[in-house]
């Protein structure tokens, strides 16, 4: 069967990229992978110059402006990409609206500091007539577009019962400390967008957070356990835990990210590369079928970091030049922004939350 892992490209490869940012994401993942699709990134601008300017030299890009406010103001410039933190987003999304030189913008997750604010940027875009996107990279994950495949050919059957189960410590970004944010809205996001992306709307979500004992800055979002409800029976189920007990601590760990899905006919199951050493190790999937002996186990060499920040570019470059709506949408990430929200409501009211 083909899994059709790989994303869709867009015929042409040449839009103009501007980029905003230099940290991580932008300078190991968002540029290695444009430079390997083909893409055309032009020109960068960063919080601090420095590194904009090391970033340009090392990925050639031509274009280096001290300021983002000088790069907007580039009409050359098609597409904007944003790599910065989310407290930083909305300011350099409204700008650019303001501006209306780019055609469209991929924005990073989560797409605001909450789901108001999520609206009036979406909304402010399609004022603007701007094609806006979100760069909700998990669906990317090749094992992540395999397990979609599986479930929208009608292989596995009907969905019963899936899983994500994330034991890993991320690398968590100083601005964390100022917004009060571990889990939730920083890795959870993920898997409720990719619990989205394979089953559509739940009809509402109970959640139930405790503090990570390494985190020392004050926090709810610590270790997040989470179950979604569809009105068709299906549960969904996750667990982040970014504490996994003393790993850093002198204790030996046992690091992953696992995901399950488990139909009438069939079960598949998969292990996330991102949490490997090193971070581009491939995802992998095993999955079953009703008559099947054993357990089928394809491989590919592709990983989500960088390989998946092919497919969150190109999916905002087909939209512009076909005049569709992005696979992650702007206002299809609204939904995922909601459930993000009744997370947190979820958590501080103990109680389950209704999308609606």
């Amino acid at each position: 069967m083909d899994l059709k892992i790989h994303p869709t490209l867009p015929r042409r490869r040449d839009f103009r990229i501007g980029c905003i940012g230099s940290g991580f994401i932008m300078n190991d993942c968002h540029l290695i992978a444009y430079r390997k699709a083909g893409f055309n990134p032009v020109a960068i601008a960063s919080r601090t110059p420095e590194n904009a300017s090391k970033a340009g030299r090392r990925h050639q890009i031509a274009r280096i402006y001290d300021r983002y406010e000088n790069l907007l103001d580039d009409p050359t410039i098609e597409v904007l990409d944003v790599a910065v933190a989310p407290n930083a987003q909305a300011e350099l999304i409204k700008a650019a609206c303001q501006r209306r030189t780019v055609k469209g913008i991929l924005a990073q997750k989560p797409l605001a500091m909450n789901y108001a604010e999520a609206v009036e940027l979406v909304e402010t875009c399609e004022k603007a007539g701007i094609v806006l996107a979100v760069n909700q990279n998990m669906r990317y994950d090749q094992s992540i577009r395999a397990a979609k495949t599986l479930i929208d050919s009608g292989a596995l059957g009907e969905p019963v019962l899936a899983s994500i189960d994330m034991r890993g410590i991320p690398h968590w970004m100083p601005w964390q400390r100022e917004l009060g944010w571990v889990t939730l809205r920083i890795m959870s996001i993920h898997h409720l967008d990719t619990l989205r992306y394979w089953f559509g709307e739940p009809e509402r979500i109970y959640c139930s957070f405790r503090t990570d004992p390494r985190t020392k800055f004050p926090h709810e979002d610590g270790i997040c356990a989470y179950v979604l409800e569809y009105s068709n029976g299906l549960r969904c189920v996750g667990l982040d835990d970014p504490w996994t007990g003393p790993a850093k601590e002198g204790c030996p760990s046992d690091i992953y990210i696992r995901w399950r899905i488990e139909g009438l006919n069939g079960l598949a199951m998969g292990d996330i590369g991102w949490c490997k050493d090193p971070y581009t190790t491939p995802s992998t999937i095993r999955y079953a079928l009703k008559g099947d002996q054993t357990f089928r186990q394809p491989v590919w060499s592709e990983s989500w970091f960088p390989d998946a920040f092919v497919g969150t570019m190109a999916q905002l470059l087909v939209a512009m030049e076909n005049g569709t709506e992005p696979a992650i949408s702007g206002r299809d990430n609204l939904r995922t922004m909601a459930l993000v929200d009744a997370g947190y409501r979820s958590a501080q009211e103990h109680s389950a939350i209704a999308l609606a």
